[in-house]
């Protein structure tokens, strides 16, 4: 899960917005087209509405489809042309000739090609102001961001960012073995080497307050990923570049639910009533917001990690953000996200 903060100035109607994703519906890739993308119906129903609005939060999804196209069986494609010129000519392509015959090819393949869909939950808080999307990629999130600023007039986006750098305070809680206020360490982390070694330790299922951990620390390995639980009802694994990984809500969040209650509405108003609680804790935790989309003046404060302990403020800088390569897969369309 990734965060951005919104700009304080953008405010547009529930209408307006559907209005302009009408702009970029999703639609399957043509025969000789490698990738599509848009938006479609968050309920999963044909021609439905691509805004849907729970509880005052709205969400979207959008939908990537991709030409699945084997680098070997397209070289192989290149060489049985290239082989051909040979066998008619006497002579070999040259590399621009050979450019030329891998774009052919690709072309042919194209409309064999089999295809992979998968989608991406957007979230919209309007009142927090906040862009929540549902991947660990931080490339496809952006482009998803890209997209909605150009449709939407105003929408000016940043990267959440902390007065205190997520590693700084993760580094903090493991050492003096106490977690931020609402907030408890679970059993799981993993702590890298800054220098040549890149030396790696992950602990999993295993207790963290251990005089190991903060060994490891003193030696100069610093936490990438911290298992965490707030206010025991939501655990997640918090990342160095502010990413919330596998998040689960635990079983005091469905205290007092019917059983009879779910579907689409009830599981989106169950995620953002939830995590719309947990952000602004986790920002508080990590000493409060860093950058802002305003000039502002005025200086940073010191970030205050926990009781009366001051942690090393460390502002992170324009908003790089690590996460694996491919945006995760929509195996269950009929769900909601997060």
């Amino acid at each position: 899960m990734i965060v951005y903060r919104i700009a304080p100035t953008w405010q547009i109607g529930l209408e307006v917005l559907e209005a302009a994703l009408q702009k970029a519906p999703f639609t399957e890739c043509g025969a000789t087209q490698e990738r599509s993308s848009g938006f479609v119906p968050p309920r999963g129903q044909a021609h439905g509405a691509l805004a849907e609005s729970v509880g005052g939060q709205w969400l979207l999804r959008f939908m990537q489809e991709s030409k699945l196209l084997p680098a070997s069986v397209l070289a192989r494609k290149v060489q049985e042309k290239a082989a051909r010129i040979e066998q008619e000519t006497g002579r070999k392509p040259g590399k621009k000739e050979s450019r030329e015959l891998k774009d052919e090819a690709k072309l042919d393949l194209l409309p064999m090609a089999f295809t992979k869909q998968g989608s991406t939950w957007v979230w919209i808080d309007p009142s927090a102001h906040t862009l929540v999307l549902d991947t660990g990629s931080q490339g496809h999130a952006d482009e998803i961001a890209s997209v909605l600023t150009e449709l939407l007039p105003g929408f000016a986006l940043a990267l959440l960012d902390t007065q205190t750098s997520p590693q700084a305070a993760m580094a903090h809680w493991l050492k003096e073995q106490e977690a931020p206020v609402g907030f408890s360490v679970d059993r799981e982390c993993e702590l890298k080497s800054a220098d040549e070694s890149k030396a790696v330790v992950r602990y999993a299922r295993h207790p963290l307050d251990i005089d190991e951990v903060r060994a490891h620390i003193d030696a100069g390995k610093l936490p990438t990923k911290l298992a965490l639980t707030w206010d025991e009802r939501v655990s997640f694994l918090l990342t160095e570049g502010l990413q919330l990984k596998k998040i689960s809500f635990l079983d005091s969040v469905f205290e007092g639910q019917d059983s009879a209650d779910e579907g689409f509405d009830t599981d989106v108003a169950i995620a953002t009533g939830e995590l719309s609680k947990l952000i602004p804790d986790l920002i508080e935790a990590l000493g409060g917001e860093g950058r802002s989309l305003e000039p502002t003046t005025a200086a940073p404060p010191t970030a205050a990690i926990s009781g009366n302990t001051t942690a090393p403020s460390t502002r992170r800088s324009g908003g790089t953000v690590t996460g694996p390569a491919q945006a995760p897969v929509d195996t269950d369309p009929n769900t909601a996200p997060f």
